[in-house]
């Protein structure tokens, strides 16, 4: 059994930073970027990147809403096709940084609210998928498992790796609980690892408004700005090899 561990990572801005990226980079196998919209500037990205080359992890574009004060976890009235010219700006500032660092960019993950809209609404999907195929076609999305993100690129033709996560709540519907309702965040570490191994085990996942859903996992998330980030990740990473499982990059199969 092999699975892939990413992390949102690069998500300060100037002088602040968000997280513990040096350690974090030390135990995740992909990293998602904060490419200028909710956080992340040209230092950051560059940093970032750099710690990425230097810990052989795989890089992704994260996208987000230009909305640094909410943290691009508040939706942001826009059409579909504003959306899809946002995140190609986004994308393209961190394939331009990373020919810099000499790293490739293989994929692209919508971050925080952008990327639950995404999950809900085709028509906000379809467009982000457009984006990054007119970018580059060898691009892959990484898509929550089991919404409208994983179906559009797939219809388009587009690479999709699904994710699941380790850190927060599931409604029966696939997608994630908001941030403002009970059941959103899981903080226990051990809990975290104990629910994920279950998952590989079953292939189901367990919803706070009903019977466990059956979902598909490339990669599994722990969100890099929570407070426990470093320790749950080790604990994951712990438990799941000690189970036999193999933590590695979709993008080096």
């Amino acid at each position: 059994m092999q699975i892939d561990l990413n992390a949102d990572l690069g998500e300060g801005f100037g002088p602040w930073s968000m997280g513990d990226d040096a350690q974090m980079m030390t135990l995740v196998t992909s990293a998602s970027i904060a490419c200028g919209g909710h956080a992340g500037d040209p230092e950051t990205m560059y940093r970032t990147l750099m710690q990425a080359k230097k810990n052989g992890v795989n890089v992704g574009a994260h996208p987000g809403y230009a909305d640094r004060e909410g943290f691009g976890r508040r939706v942001i009235p826009m059409s579909p096709d504003e959306i899809g010219r946002m995140c190609a700006a986004q994308i393209g500032a961190l394939i331009g940084v990373a020919a810099l660092v000499g790293v490739p960019v293989t994929y692209v993950k919508p971050h925080g609210a952008l990327g639950n809209l995404a999950a809900r609404d085709r028509k906000v999907a379809d467009a982000i998928v457009v984006a990054v195929r007119q970018i580059d076609p060898k691009l892959a999305i990484l898509a929550i498992s089991g919404t409208q993100s994983e179906e559009a690129a797939r219809a388009a033709g587009v690479t999709v790796f699904s994710e699941i996560f380790a850190d927060r709540g599931y409604l029966a519907s696939g997608q994630l609980v908001p941030r403002n309702q009970e059941g959103a965040m899981i903080h226990d570490a051990k809990e975290a690892a104990a629910r994920l191994m279950s998952f590989l085990q079953t292939g189901l996942m367990p919803v706070v408004d009903g019977d466990p859903i059956k979902l598909a996992a490339h990669s599994i998330c722990v969100h890099g700005d929570s407070p426990g980030a470093v320790d749950m990740t080790r604990a994951i990473w712990k438990q799941l090899t000690a189970h036999g499982v193999e933590i590695k990059s979709f993008a080096f199969p």
